[in-house]
C-alpha cells in the first residue's frame, strides 16, 4: 500500500510503498477514506510534540473509513463498518491497523469526511469547556485563535452551551468565519489593546487558548473574579509566562488540557463526551467547518496551509 512517511524529525514526508499490515489480537485494519489535520501534526513532524512516535513514521493523527479485516478476539465487529479513529499518527495511508478501543462508530448522517475533522477539534473543545471549566449558562466565553480548528468548534461548542462567545482571530474574513459559527462579538487579535476591548465588553469568565503568546496576557488581565482559563496549545510558538499574584488576586484558576491523555487515563470521558457530540451533530447542533479539501498526493500543500495560517477550521486529506 502507499503511505506518507517521515523518516527522521524535520525531514520532509515521502510517498513510499509499504507492506499491507495484517491486524493482531483485538486489532481491525481500517481502509482510509480521510484524515483530517491538526496543529499537532506540524509539531510531530518537527519532533517538537509532547507525543514522538519511532521513526520512520506516517503522519495523521485522526482519519475515518471502513473496517475491511479484523485479528482474533475482534470477530463481533462488522465488516464495512464506518468508523473516526484518533490513532495518534497513521492517517496518510491507504490503510492501518487500529486496537479496538480506538475505534469510534459514526452516525449514518455524518459524512467520512466530516467524521476525519470531528473527533480532536470537536472533543477537545467539549471536553474542556464542560468537564475542565465547568462552563455556565449566560458565562462569557472568550475564544483566541477562533477561526482555527479547535477554536472555531470552541465557538459552536461555547454557543450550544448557552454561553455568551467573544472570538478572537485575525482579519476580517477569519472572524466573519468565527461569527458564522455563533459568535457574538468578534475582536482582531492585532488590536492595539485588546485587554481593554475585552473589558469594554464587560470582561470574560472563561478563557479557551490554542494560541498563547500575547493574548493570553491580555486575557488574564480582562478576567473576572473566579476566570477559568484552559490553555490548549500555543500554535503562537510563545508559551505564557503566569505572575502567580495575579492569579491570587482575582482568585483565578490556569487549567492544562490535552485531551489525547484522557484515552490514557479516563477514556470514558472521552466517550461519553464524543455520545453527546454525536447527538449534537444529529440533532443539526453542529457543522464541521472544512475550509480545504485536498488529494492525497497534496499532503505538502495540506501542511502548509496549516503552517501558514492560511486555512480555516479544518484541513482534510482525501485517501484513495
Amino acid at each position: 500500500m502507499q503511505a506518507w512517511r517521515i523518516a527522521a524529525a524535520g525531514d520532509p514526508a515521502r510517498i513510499c510503498e509499504i507492506a499491507l499490515p495484517a491486524p493482531g489480537p483485538g486489532e481491525v485494519r481500517v481502509r482510509i477514506a480521510a484524515c483530517g489535520l491538526n496543529f499537532a501534526d506540524l509539531l510531530m513532524a518537527a519532533g517538537t510534540y509532547q507525543e514522538k512516535p519511532a521513526l520512520p513514521f506516517t503522519p495523521g493523527l485522526e482519519f475515518s473509513g471502513h473496517i475491511e479485516a479484523v485479528g482474533p478476539g475482534c470477530a463481533a465487529m462488522t465488516m464495512g463498518r464506518r468508523v473516526a479513529v484518533f490513532a495518534g499518527s497513521g492517517g496518510m495511508a491507504e490503510a492501518a491497523i487500529v486496537p479496538l478501543n480506538r475505534l469510534v462508530a459514526i452516525p449514518d448522517s455524518m459524512t467520512l469526511v466530516q467524521a476525519a475533522a470531528f473527533q480532536i477539534a470537536y472533543g477537545t473543545a467539549h471536553l474542556a469547556l464542560d468537564h475542565k471549566a465547568r462552563l455556565q449558562p449566560g458565562e462569557t466565553l472568550l475564544v483566541l485563535g477562533a477561526a482555527g480548528g479547535v477554536g472555531l468548534a470552541a465557538v459552536e461548542i461555547g454557543r450550544r452551551m448557552g454561553a455568551r462567545v467573544i472570538a478572537c482571530a485575525r482579519g476580517a474574513a477569519r472572524l466573519e468565519v468565527a461569527r458564522a459559527a455563533g459568535a457574538d462579538h468578534a475582536i482582531d487579535s492585532d488590536t492595539p489593546d485588546l485587554k481593554a476591548a475585552l473589558k469594554a465588553l464587560g470582561g470574560v469568565d472563561v478563557v479557551y487558548d490554542p494560541v498563547g503568546g500575547p493574548g493570553f496576557e491580555a486575557a488574564l488581565r480582562a478576567s473576572k473574579p473566579e476566570a477559568r482559563l484552559l490553555s490548549i496549545g500555543f500554535a503562537s510558538g510563545q508559551v505564557p509566562q503566569i505572575a502567580a499574584n495575579h492569579l491570587l488576586v482575582k482568585n483565578l484558576t490556569v487549567i492544562g488540557f490535552y485531551w489525547g491523555g484522557y484515552l490514557a487515563f479516563r477514556p470514558d470521558l472521552v466517550q461519553r463526551s464524543l455520545a453527546t457530540l454525536f447527538g449534537w451533530f444529529e440533532a443539526g447542533g453542529l457543522r464541521p467547518h472544512i475550509s480545504h479539501q485536498l488529494t492525497f498526493a497534496q499532503l505538502p500543500e495540506a501542511m502548509e496551509l496549516l503552517r501558514s495560517r492560511a486555512a480555516t477550521g479544518k484541513v482534510v486529506v482525501s485517501v484513495p
